[in-house]
């Protein structure tokens, strides 16, 4: 699944367009290297998101092509929050 599709759908960020700016900038780091919008998030990478002054690390637990506002929770884990 593309990391800009899965910010959206496990409702980190309210909309795809904005999950493509924060990965075009360069807010969007997996396993410690900065990705582009159609990168293929698997199972198990470590996501680092910047948007702000405020840093946010979570693991992927799975990769759902849609999910309910009450499943959205179950498809990260957070590790991190500055």
């Amino acid at each position: 699944m593309r990391i800009d599709k899965f910010l959206k759908v496990s409702r980190i960020l309210k909309r795809r367009a904005v999950a493509n700016a924060a990965c075009d900038g360069g807010r969007v780091s997996v396993n410690g290297r900065v990705c582009k919008p159609s990168y293929a998030l698997k199972e198990g990478d470590i996501v680092e998101l910047s948007l702000g002054s405020k840093k946010l690390t979570f693991k992927v637990l799975s990769l759902k092509e849609h999910a309910k506002k009450e499943e959205a929770g179950s498809m990260y884990e957070i590790i991190g929050e500055q």
